[in-house]
């Protein structure tokens, strides 16, 4: 990760090696937060796998947190479908 403009309330994020998948699930997770006023990304060019993802927040609060909090969120939500998931497939399979 690349960041332009890291002290402030608006920063461009440059994720590598990335695409809409993460893109759009970070970008929803971070726009719950209140604080942001700003959030969205953009693929630099369809032959990079690159995107910048945008943040402003409002006052004075870093946009490098809610960011964080963002990736945070979206791996506990990946974590529980991942566990939902595994403990139907036991159940299944125990049904069987």
């Amino acid at each position: 990760i690349q960041a332009d403009g890291t002290e402030g309330n608006c920063v461009t994020f440059v994720l590598h090696d990335e695409d809409h998948t993460l893109g759009n699930s970070l970008r929803y997770m971070v726009m719950k937060n209140p604080d942001v006023e700003f959030c969205g990304y953009c693929i630099t060019h369809p032959s990079e796998s690159k995107i910048n993802f945008r943040i402003q927040t409002r006052g004075a609060l870093p946009a490098v947190e809610p960011f964080r909090k963002g990736l945070n969120d979206l791996m506990a939500v990946c974590q529980h479908v991942l566990s939902t998931f595994e403990r139907s497939m036991k159940e299944y399979r125990a049904q069987r």
